[in-house]
């Protein structure tokens, strides 16, 4: 069978779980750090009793030279257990054994039977007293420190014995227990990586669990595990207030479409009965022909104003411009050159130089659909459309007829046309849009009467 381009098997290999792999992690420290720990405390351990046991060895050879230069001694005066040999070297570690005038170790002072070699029979001849030669000889398995001390005038010789295979021994007992505390130190540290992975990872699985079940049912109501104010808890409320915004997002795109549905019908539904006509046009009267015609130019300037600002709309909740800093002055002088030549009426600016970090686009879209709802409710006004920037707060100030108190609260909701205005055009989402810019921004739309006669209606940007 051909492999595609590029396969490699070992990219198959289900990889270990994250609690699997930080109990590995926990055991690998731990070890290396055991490891590390004993082998110096080993070593360190090592030297001081392999230092010791050769201070013995030299003490030894030392008190039986001091004991040869101070008196004339012969091998037979290392003999039994009441002989030089036992009194001088008891308190400390090692054997002493004579050698006569060949080099041959003395019947009844032998501890052990060493290899012969020249050195021995050299000094055991020698007529110097206190001649020292050291050396290591192994009998068997076993390994032995052996000092030979000339007794002088070609009497004989001492052979000072240490056996070091105690020391190794002890030093091989004490490697075991290392290991043993370096395996029981890994164990350790896995259970407690695993406890401490399963803990941790727990929550992540249990985040998981909620992420596969939302891509699967599609589902928004999920609960979300979000306990702790560590990196996990502070993921799981991220994910809970995602999710949150994807349910709003969702319910404003139900409302958006079943609103659109509710408003479009009524144009479409007026647009085909006189679309429904069209074919008897010329049996018509002449001016019931032009009113025809006239409502259906009418119809279709409604139809596309309603289709533009639901387009506005969805495109503001898209919100897809990125906020830069501007001034608010210049966003909203524009805009009032654009109304200037929608509307033809004057429009004055009152503008601090206040900076913000807002969307441009949005901004001017909200600024504008204030001043063209200003328009249609104050048509024939003499005075100007005022505009007033102070900070973060934009207000635009009419002379019209002013909001009905009843209609204050509702003036900003989608598709909420107040009584005195079903009869002027409009779709109703031109101040909805305004509310969405606003709050975008984190800050919020007011509608007030004002003094005087005409209505105040602005938003606040926030921070």
């Amino acid at each position: 069978m051909t492999r595609p381009r590029g396969f490699h098997p070992r990219r198959l290999r289900p990889r270990p779980g994250l609690r699997t792999t930080m109990s590995l992690a926990f055991a690998a420290l731990a070890v290396l750090v055991a490891v590390l720990i004993g082998a110096l405390g080993y070593h360190a351990a090592a030297a001081l009793i392999r230092d010791d046991e050769r201070a013995d060895f030299t003490t030894a050879l030392q008190s039986v030279g001091n004991q040869v230069t101070r008196q004339t001694l012969y091998p037979g005066d290392f003999n039994g257990p009441t002989g030089l040999g036992e009194q001088l070297l008891r308190p400390i570690r090692v054997t002493a054994q004579a050698l006569d005038a060949k080099g041959a170790a003395l019947p009844g002072t032998s501890h052990v039977v060493l290899p012969s070699v020249p050195d021995d029979g050299e000094l055991a001849r020698t007529a110097a007293p206190a001649r020292t030669v050291t050396g290591v000889r192994h009998v068997g398995y076993a390994t032995y420190r052996v000092g030979v001390v000339s007794l002088g005038g070609g009497r004989g010789a001492v052979q000072v014995v240490q056996e070091t295979g105690d020391v190794e021994d002890l030093l091989y007992a004490l490697r075991g227990q290392m290991a043993a505390v370096v395996a029981a130190v890994a164990l350790l540290a896995g259970a407690a990586g695993w406890l401490l992975a399963r803990r941790i990872t727990g929550r992540l699985v249990r985040l998981t669990d909620v992420a596969e079940l939302v891509a699967d049912s599609g589902r928004l109501d999920v609960p979300v595990p979000a306990a702790g104010s560590d990196e996990v808890g502070r993921l799981g409320r991220a994910f809970d207030r995602m999710l949150g915004r994807l349910a709003t997002a969702k319910e404003n795109q139900r409302r958006l479409v079943q609103d659109a549905g509710h408003e479009l019908r009524t144009p479409l539904t007026s647009l085909r009965t006189n679309l429904s006509v069209l074919p008897s046009l010329d049996r018509l009267p002449p001016a019931e022909r032009t009113a025809l015609l006239d409502d259906l130019a009418e119809e279709a300037k409604e139809l596309t104003l309603l289709v533009n600002e639901l387009v506005a709309l969805a495109a503001e909740q898209k919100a897809d411009e990125d906020p830069v800093d501007v001034v608010l002055a210049d966003v909203v002088r524009e805009a009032a050159a654009q109304a200037r030549r929608r509307t033809g009426r004057e429009i004055a600016v009152d503008a601090d130089a206040t900076v913000v970090t807002a969307r441009p686009d949005a901004l001017a879209r909200a600024v504008g659909n204030l001043l063209d709802n200003a328009a249609k409710f104050d048509p024939a006004g003499a005075a100007p459309i005022d505009v007033v920037v102070r900070g973060p707060r934009v207000e635009v100030r009419d002379r019209g007829t002013g909001i009905d108190p009843a209609d204050l609260e509702r003036v900003f909701d989608r598709f909420y046309r107040a009584t005195a205005a079903r009869s002027l055009p409009g779709s109703g989402l031109g101040l909805a849009i305004v509310h969405e810019v606003a709050t975008s921004h984190g800050g919020s739309a007011f509608a007030v009467n004002r003094d005087g006669g005409g209505a105040v209606i602005g938003f606040t940007l926030g921070g």
